[in-house]
């Protein structure tokens, strides 16, 4: 039997999972998927149904302006799984986006299992967001081992399946270096500004500066920053004014050369942080967001760790300078001594390691979170026949 499937992907760390997951369903069976994501799930035969670029935004007082627009995707986006009639809707991560959608599936009482991938950080944010999850999905993927108690006590179940970053294969730094004429004498540096417009627009001029500072002891300094279509042009235009050379990049292949290739990073709290930890790359991140919203996180905010790595390591392992500390000064003097310290290098690297220990193994996450779709959408067919 065919699989019809429909993703919803609002930003691009969700449309990696999602073509991921794509890939690992046509293992086990012919697959019809629709839906929204960017160019990695487009490659998988999804044209999505508008530009991600316009669900990629995070904060109170960044969705407030667009607002309308977001309504109106989410008509478009139930609209179109109606037409589609799929055996599943999974929707990745975007909280906000999804749980729109998500309400608008049960009051079209659309029959399609409704399962959510990646489970928002409960033990960040509010508990009460758990409970508003139980009300409209049928299952929740999970990334991280901890995550299923938090939902089931809820009344939602869970599956965990594992992050499926630990799927990149590592990338060729000699060949990077050759494809962009970097001599082996230059120190380069990863910059990972966010994948959202605000992201870029708030840390590319911090980064800058705190590379300013540091220029004078990396003779030969050469900036990689690997970027992702929503916000490319935007990330281009920022850069070509930089003293040094920055090459801007785009897919899988070059971001991992990227990262083979450097040095030391410095990029935006998020998943990023665990793209490089994976690859090995010591780094710095940094995190700014409007002002009036991050008042409101603080009244809510349960825990100081915000990098991905402290959290899952349950330890400080990589310098994380948030808002007011996420400035040219603090974070150059972060930054200095994993590039010139080698064993400030190596205390990361050996955590990075542990880290990878811990989220690897087994079956591919990706495959394991098919096999969770395919059973999911079986016992939901065996169940209404009943």
């Amino acid at each position: 039997m065919t699989l019809r499937i429909y993703i919803v992907s609002g930003e691009p760390s969700g449309d990696a999972l999602g073509a991921r997951l794509l890939r690992a369903l046509r293992e086990g069976g012919p697959v019809e998927a629709a839906g929204v994501g960017g160019e990695l799930m487009g490659a998988e035969g999804v044209a999505s149904l508008f530009p991600q670029s316009e669900t990629a935004v995070m904060g109170v007082f960044e969705v407030l302006p667009r607002a309308r627009g977001l309504l109106r995707r989410m008509d478009e986006t139930v609209a179109d799984i109606l037409r589609f009639r799929p055996d599943a809707v999974v929707t990745i991560d975007s909280g906000g986006f999804n749980k729109g959608v998500a309400k608008r599936l049960i009051a079209a009482d659309c029959p399609a299992v409704r399962i959510h991938y990646v489970a928002p950080m409960v033990w960040v944010w509010a508990p009460g967001r758990a409970r508003r999850m139980a009300g409209l999905f049928d299952h929740l993927m999970t990334l991280w081992p901890f995550e299923p108690p938090l939902f089931e006590r809820e009344g939602l179940p869970c599956t965990f399946v594992g992050h499926s970053l630990v799927e990149a294969e590592a990338g060729d730094g000699a060949a990077f270096r050759a494809r962009h004429g970097i001599g082996p004498e230059c120190a380069v540096v990863s910059v990972l500004p966010g994948s959202r417009a605000g992201e870029v627009r708030r840390l590319l001029p911090v980064f800058r500066g705190t590379l300013e500072r540091l220029a004078g002891d990396l003779p030969g300094l050469q900036v990689a920053v690997p970027t992702v279509g929503t916000v490319a042009d935007r990330v281009r235009d920022a850069v070509k004014e930089w003293p040094w050379p920055a090459v801007v990049t785009l897919g899988e292949q070059e971001k991992q050369g990227a990262f083979a290739a450097s040095r030391a990073a410095l990029g935006a709290s998020g998943t990023v942080a665990l793209e490089l930890a994976l690859a090995g790359v010591p780094q710095v991140t940094a995190y700014r967001m409007n002002p009036a919203t991050a008042l409101i996180g603080r009244a809510v905010i349960r825990r100081r760790r915000f990098c991905p790595v402290n959290i899952l390591l349950d330890r400080p392992v990589v310098p994380e300078l948030i808002q007011g500390d996420c400035r040219p000064g603090p974070l150059a003097r972060a930054l200095a001594p994993l590039l010139s310290d080698e064993k400030a290098r190596t205390v990361q690297r050996d955590a990075f390691r542990e880290l990878a220990g811990r989220l690897g193994g087994g079956t591919r996450p990706s495959l394991r979170a098919a096999e969770t779709v395919r059973r999911i959408v079986h016992e939901t067919h065996l169940s209404s026949k009943r």
